[in-house]
């Protein structure tokens, strides 16, 4: 998976975790593309402070994922979703029970 990818979802499970600084510069840095130049002078600090901030918030999200392992199990149950909907088309198309099937994927995406 892309780093920037990966680090934007373990944001989204883990961010109430961090600081609230460290929130703004992954978010700021990741979400909004700004620039560690752009983030320093938004917080007043220098671009090599940015940096560690950056790299300290990744280290504690990848460390929160070592013990939690949401994402993990996030990509699992996707993987898994992804198999289940497959079947289900195969099914539908051999037995001809399209509504059912669209029923059983409706309810499914209630999971997610």
């Amino acid at each position: 998976m892309e780093k920037n990818i990966e680090i934007g979802l373990l944001y989204e499970f883990y961010s109430s975790l961090l600081t609230d600084k460290q929130q703004y510069v992954i978010d700021a840095y990741y979400n909004n593309d700004l620039s560690l130049s752009e983030i320093a002078q938004e917080l007043e600090i220098s671009r090599q402070g940015v940096q560690k901030q950056i790299k300290d918030a990744e280290k504690i999200l990848y460390n929160y994922e070592d013990k939690l392992q949401l994402l993990k199990k996030f990509m699992g149950n996707k993987e898994i979703m992804k198999k289940i909907n497959n079947s289900l088309d195969e099914v539908s198309k051999k037995y001809n029970i399209k509504e059912v099937i669209d029923n059983i994927k409706i309810e499914l995406e209630k999971l997610n």
